[in-house]
């Protein structure tokens, strides 16, 4: 049930326009609230058509069904990788097969970095192999590896205070959970903020609440000016250990050898499928969600879910019959993992258009059971969403939550695009 319920998300963005009447734009300007409000409760139709569809139909496990063959067929799918390729040429397939219109690859050049074998063995005060994850774009060491005694902090104001300290050393961050926005930043940040002080590596307390001996990937960033050091997580458990043996003085030393290379960006493809709007063919709503993962799972959840429930709104849309006004476009991005690379590029090609855009959204965190959407707009904006919402009450999903963002996204957000939805890691997908 929590998967046919994140597929109908997917189309509740979708609600005020798939019968072919919207509520953005141009027609707020000329109608008053309580035309738009008595317009969108003459969707209830259409949304019972949709629930039924996706919930209880022919469509129900669709997109799972989708999704799973996909990283079944695949696999991992990390940004450079013949793996990732391979994906997209699958999935402009299956949107053509989909009946979807326009259906094309936009091509862009994205990052390609391979972590090697890698490991870290504690050598004292005793003998213990630690579970590593290289972080993307982390340079390698040399192939005898980096010997060194570790420096164990719980912040960057802390590592600030004990520079004299860092010089030689590793770096090993044991900073406290808050949330994910907040904690990232030491995965971002870590090895750039050590360098500075002169540390040789950084080792990173995976960003997670909890731990069962599973450290976590993602990117982090060098900059320019900054010695780059090889970086990658651990995990909560050794974080915690190793910061216990620092406070009892013991001398703690690691020998980590990472194989990481960065090699030339490589060519790759945003895709791109759409179904025309009848009116106003040239302004736009788009759904998204990225199709690369890091290399270490299938990308089901990050963001496989995202992706296919992204597509599910186009499918059932299209399903049903309906023709929407304004133009719906899924785009499928690529190089997410590695900052937005492809979303970057595609606002690149784009943004001279960007009047056009009325709704920009992404999916993109987790595929657990939904409570309503994120928005961020005006707030007259969020009062008519709310309204939309309200069409929901039948499965639930019917709660508007503020400031939303998303990697994808964030270019649109910033240059100021009226609204956009996007999914809340902390409200979206509370059990």
């Amino acid at each position: 049930m929590k998967f046919l319920l994140l597929t109908f998300v997917g189309v509740v963005h979708l609600l005020s326009l798939s019968s072919g009447k919207t509520i953005c734009k141009n027609d707020i300007s000329q109608r008053s609230f309580q035309e738009i409000k008595e317009e969108i409760a003459s969707y209830g139709d259409v949304a019972k058509a949709i629930i039924n569809l996706a919930v209880y139909g022919k469509a129900q496990n669709r997109s799972y069904e989708r999704l799973a063959l996909l990283v079944d067929t695949v696999g991992p799918r990390p940004s450079g990788s013949k793996s990732l390729e391979k994906a997209i040429q699958i999935m402009h397939q299956n949107l053509q097969e989909d009946g979807l219109e326009n259906v094309h690859l936009e091509p862009v050049k994205i990052p390609h970095w391979e972590r090697g074998e890698e490991s870290a063995v504690m050598l004292e005060p005793r003998i213990h192999k630690m579970a590593i994850l290289g972080l993307g774009s982390s340079i390698g060491t040399p192939p005898e590896g980096i010997t060194a005694e570790v420096l164990v902090v719980t912040s960057f104001e802390e590592l600030q205070r004990r520079a004299p300290e860092a010089r030689g050393k590793i770096v090993v961050y044991n900073q406290p959970y808050v949330n994910y926005s907040k904690t990232v930043q030491y995965r971002v940040q870590g090895s750039v903020e050590a360098a500075k002080v002169g540390a040789v590596a950084s080792l990173i307390r995976s960003v997670a609440s909890f731990s069962i001996y599973s450290p976590h990937t993602g990117i982090q960033e060098y900059q320019d000016g900054v010695p780059k050091i090889p970086t990658a997580c651990i995990t909560v458990e050794d974080a915690e250990m190793m910061s216990r043996m620092a406070s009892r003085g013991n001398r703690i030393v690691i020998q980590l050898k990472m194989g990481a290379k960065n090699y030339p960006d490589a060519d790759s493809f945003n895709t791109v499928a759409e179904i025309v709007g009848s009116k106003y063919p040239e302004q736009v709503v788009l759904v998204s969600g990225h199709l690369d993962s890091w290399d270490v799972g299938q990308g089901a959840m990050d963001d496989g879910g995202g992706a296919f429930i992204s597509w599910e709104a186009l499918s059932l849309i299209k399903d049903l019959g309906l023709r929407p006004k304004r133009t719906l476009r899924l785009v499928l991005w690529t190089a997410e993992e590695q900052g937005g690379i492809g979303a970057f590029q595609y606002y690149q090609l784009h943004k001279a258009n960007i009047s056009n855009y009325s709704l920009v959204m992404e999916s993109d965190l987790g595929t657990f059971l939904p409570s309503g959407l994120q928005f961020t707009g005006s707030e007259k904006a969020r009062t008519i969403v709310e309204e939309v919402m309200s069409l929901l009450q039948p499965v639930n999903i019917t709660q508007v939550f503020r400031a939303g963002e998303g990697t994808d996204i964030n270019f649109w957000i910033q240059a100021g695009v009226p609204d956009f939805f996007s999914t809340d890691r902390n409200q979206m997908w509370t059990t």
